[in-house]
């Protein structure tokens, strides 16, 4: 049987193979039809030595590189960088230098290939821009064409991973188990009549009024998501007490910074999974700060890997869904290291905030 890796892998390269047989197509077709357009102006002056055909030959031959050139220079930059900025002065400007470029490039090499001919800068012209706007104009058209697919393909994938999360928050955000051992807290604080029976009951109800109501929205305040994890936090420390060292630092620049929800629980949670249990002196750290719109991150729980063997499988899938939730919604404005290194489990991530 093929593994899901090597069914990937084959996916990848047939998608890569598809790609440069594309692109190999439009050259076919970028290189013949000039030629065909001109059949009855691109014939020399007069009749050619044996040496001098193979010369203009090789000249041919040689300029493809240019116009390939040219074809991802505009690809490439030109577009992203004037035409897409609507910076279309200087998008102009370096259309006619690359026109020009060409033109220079051709008329050195047909110096030092055919040094017994003349040089005829209007035939040349005349040969060469219906050549070069042929160029731009697969160049440019390739490029829009692509990008409009990626940007669509990008939308569809947002889509319907918000639908999934949604799904997933609805289902098992947060463990009944987790849910069920606060609910027995309860019931002891009711038995004991301690004043921290309200300030419980009021932090559960925040959490499941979070969950029902805030995830329905593309983006909270940085603010209520902070709220959301020390409530966790806390309610994690009342169930554990003094079993379990918890060190937690939540430093905040700006409440109006915004964030999208429910993307650092699973961090958490995973902590408290594989940081508790049969483990010497059990301790979690989690630290997050905000400043100049940038979140940093910083999640750290001791484990026991004999122990662990058996989450890992379903840890490793939730953290691989977070890790491609935030490609999806940040790209590569975040940042997210996963590493176990001196019986540590370590994350730590950073993304830019929006406002």
């Amino acid at each position: 049987m093929q593994s899901a890796k090597q069914k990937i892998m084959t996916i990848n390269f047939s998608k890569k193979w598809i790609k440069i047989t594309f692109h190999i197509l439009v050259w076919v077709i970028l290189i013949t039809l000039p030629y065909i357009i001109n059949a009855n102006r691109s014939r020399p002056p007069r009749s050619l030595t044996d040496f001098e055909e193979t010369q203009f030959l090789r000249l041919n031959f040689i300029s493809y590189f240019y116009w390939i050139a040219i074809f991802y220079f505009n690809s490439q930059v030109l577009i992203p960088s004037f035409f897409y900025k609507k910076k279309y002065l200087l998008y102009s400007f370096f259309f006619f230098v690359s026109l020009l470029s060409a033109i220079t490039i051709h008329s050195l090499l047909f110096h030092a290939l055919l040094p017994n001919l003349d040089f005829n800068l209007g035939r040349t012209l005349w040969f060469n821009t219906p050549t070069f706007l042929l160029t731009i104009a697969a160049s440019t058209a390739f490029t829009m064409i692509s990008d409009r697919i990626s940007e669509e393909k990008r939308v569809l994938q947002r889509e319907q991973e918000n639908m999934k999360t949604e799904l997933s928050f609805l289902r098992s955000q947060i463990s009944p188990h987790f849910i069920f051992n606060v609910l027995n807290n309860i019931v002891a604080l009711v038995r004991l009549k301690s004043n921290d029976l309200e300030p419980t009951v009021m932090k559960l109800s925040g959490l499941m009024q979070y969950m029902l109501y805030e995830t329905d929205e593309e983006k909270v305040s940085i603010k209520t998501e902070t709220e959301y994890l020390q409530a966790y936090i806390d309610l994690q420390k009342q169930r554990f007490g003094k079993k379990v060292a918890i060190q937690t630092n939540i430093d905040i620049e700006s409440e109006f910074d915004e964030i999208e929800p429910m993307l650092l629980i699973p961090f958490i949670e995973n902590a408290f999974k594989h940081g508790v249990g049969m483990i010497e002196n059990p301790q979690i750290f989690v630290d997050l700060k905000t400043e100049d719109e940038k979140l940093t991150f910083i999640v750290k729980n001791k484990f026991n890997p004999d122990e662990n063997e058996v989450k890992d499988a379903a840890s490793g899938i939730g953290l691989a869904n977070v890790s491609r939730r935030l490609n999806l919604l940040y790209g590569d404005n975040h940042q997210l290291i996963i590493d176990k290194n001196d019986g540590w489990f370590n994350v730590s991530l950073t993304l830019k905030l929006t406002a």
